[in-house]
């Protein structure tokens, strides 16, 4: 008797979980609105939205960072009203998330459509002075964003931007049709359904047990080093991709490797960066730099690593001639994957 009341208590509560579970709630809610047009509409009515202009987000400075602005349905229609736009631009939204209170939230580019580049320059002036705030490129403010401005902003360029070059069908060559979340396009001659795509990339970080490969490009800020990544070719395995990446970068052959994480990364397109730890043949690390893909590569030792580390803000250091290099942010998971480095060193590697 006993128990059986153990388990019926155990089940009640696993129940009772299940129904009070945020997560699962918020999860139905979202699923729900990109399937459904009508509850997607209904959602618009008291949501929120962020806006952009041609993919420059609306931020507003505070302090040390940058803080995104949220507008009501009502505010924005009498916004649109403000700068002679209709209201018809407010079917170009597409749904980024929803809060725990199933408030729902969208992204609206205010800019895309401008008919010139002149008429578009007035206009992002008269509505940044209006909205007290800036569009600023995303590039530029992303690492002053906190971490769910940062994440929200950067899955609302990604899908604006894919709808904004996804417009007609492959097939047919005739325009496609946006559903109300922007979950998807369809199109209308032959019911072809277009799915948002992401790139995958792996980034990897390599040791030989004592020191890490870090490794920068031209394109990269002055002095900023980072861990090896390339774009997965078609047929690879992520293992597959990992070792021709560093093989053709540095001349180096795997020895084992292991996964650490992963994170969407919206430039140059939307990319899902695939973080992974690597280790190279012992006596084996003599390198041979592909100066088509790297401008320099270079061993460092963890104390040096984690000396940048320490740094408040080490790309100011660095610049000073204070440190002799600095690191991405913190907010980029190839920071993570150093930091991760430096901390844990005894990791257990699997096969590669």
């Amino acid at each position: 008797m006993s128990l059986y009341c153990g388990t019926a208590c155990r089940r009640k509560f696993f129940w009772c979980y299940r129904l009070l579970s945020t997560y699962v709630t918020k999860t139905r809610y979202l699923f729900e609105l990109k399937e459904d047009d009508d509850a997607c509409k209904k959602a618009q009515q008291t949501g929120a939205f962020y806006l952009f202009h041609n993919l420059a987000p609306l931020l507003q400075k505070s302090e040390h960072q940058y803080l995104a602005p949220q507008y009501s349905l009502l505010e924005l229609e009498r916004l649109l009203g403000k700068f002679g736009q209709d209201s018809q631009i407010l079917e170009d939204s597409v749904l980024i998330g929803c809060s725990e209170q199933q408030e729902a939230w969208f992204a609206l580019d205010l800019g895309l459509n401008s008919s010139s580049s002149v008429n578009a320059s007035l206009q992002k002036a008269e509505m940044e002075t209006a909205l007290q705030g800036s569009f600023i490129k995303l590039t530029k403010a992303l690492f002053e964003l906190n971490v769910k401005d940062a994440s929200l902003l950067s899955t609302a360029q990604a899908l604006l931007r894919w709808h904004d070059t996804h417009q007609f069908c492959s097939r047919s060559g005739q325009p496609t049709k946006k559903n109300v979340s922007g979950s998807k396009r369809v199109c209308p001659s032959n019911n072809i359904i277009y799915y948002p795509q992401v790139a995958p990339v792996v980034i990897t970080l390599v040791s030989d047990g004592t020191r890490c490969l870090l490794v920068r490009q031209s394109s990269f800020p002055k002095g900023m080093y980072s861990a090896l990544a390339g774009f997965c070719d078609i047929g690879e395995s992520l293992e597959e991709t990992v070792r021709r990446e560093i093989a053709e970068e540095v001349g180096l052959e795997v020895d084992r490797l292991h996964y650490s994480a992963s994170q969407h990364w919206p430039f140059p397109n939307s990319t899902l960066m695939i973080a992974c730890h690597a280790t190279v043949k012992p006596g084996q690390t003599e390198l041979q730099v592909n100066l088509r893909e790297l401008e320099a590569a270079a061993w460092f030792s963890r104390d040096e690593v984690a000396t940048v580390l320490r740094r408040n803000n080490p790309s100011n250091q660095q610049q000073s001639g204070a440190v002799p290099f600095w690191l991405p942010p913190k907010l980029a998971i190839a920071h993570q994957l150093i930091k991760e480095w430096v901390e844990k060193p005894t990791c257990s590697p699997l096969p590669a």
